[in-house]
């Protein structure tokens, strides 16, 4: 079974430096059909104007992923991490029992254009953590794992059973991916337009997926795509 989200169905944040679409109810927006999936909670996709961003705030028991789509952004935090987010680098923030950070973009000229997604964690109060690691070319043309419970093939560890597999597909690439028993994906076309089982995503759709056991994913042009395996 597979729902799809589509990307102009979605709430919608527009402020003077920022354009935010959000597939789950998140600050302001509430929609009680649409309050996550599974364990994931929130996918945000952010575009920040130059130069500007969100001050320093609080985050408590959440696994928060950012991936940049195009531009850099720049991350500083409580612990002492301060570095740019560029496309190709998955940054993990296990924020625990609580930790400050703010993001602003890294330029003065050029828009950042990103995707901020929340996993619920199935710990509380833990000391809070920081990963950022780069897969620049190893996302091209499958389905890489970038994060995931046992930190297996190098990805970044999460606080959950959630796996997270990114990948870039050139016109006419195709990827298959294998459900186990019980398990359920999110998939989120971020850049492109791809067809999952034949359905049809354009950038900015969700779909969520239910007892399948195989899903196809064909590139109808050059494409980016987030794949949750949710328990």
């Amino acid at each position: 079974m597979i729902n799809l989200r589509l990307a102009n169905e979605r709430g919608h944040t527009q402020l003077d430096w920022l354009d935010s679409w959000h597939s789950f109810s998140f600050d302001q927006y509430h929609d009680p059909r649409h309050m996550g999936f599974r364990t994931l909670r929130v996918i945000n996709e952010d575009r920040v104007v130059p130069g500007e961003g969100f001050g320093m705030h609080q985050h408590r028991d959440m696994e928060i992923l950012t991936w940049v789509l195009e531009g850099a952004l720049e991350h500083n935090d409580s612990m002492g991490n301060g570095a740019p987010i560029r496309p190709g680098e998955l940054q993990k923030m296990s924020a625990g029992r609580g930790i400050a950070h703010s993001e602003y973009n890294h330029s003065p000229k050029e828009p950042v254009h990103l995707l901020q997604i929340w996993i619920l964690p199935n710990q509380k109060g833990v000391v809070p953590s920081y990963e950022q690691r780069s897969f620049v070319e190893e996302v091209n043309g499958k389905l890489r794992l970038v994060a995931s419970p046992d930190g297996r093939d190098g990805s970044i560890v999460l606080l959950q059973d959630a796996e997270l597999h990114i990948g870039r597909l050139k016109t006419g690439q195709k990827v298959s991916y294998e459900l186990k028993p019980g398990r359920n994906v999110w998939l989120q076309a971020a850049r492109g337009t791809v067809a999952l089982n034949g359905v049809e995503m354009k950038a900015g759709d969700g779909a969520a997926v239910s007892e399948e056991t195989k899903l196809e994913i064909i590139a109808r042009e050059d494409s980016e795509i987030l794949l949750f395996d949710l328990a």
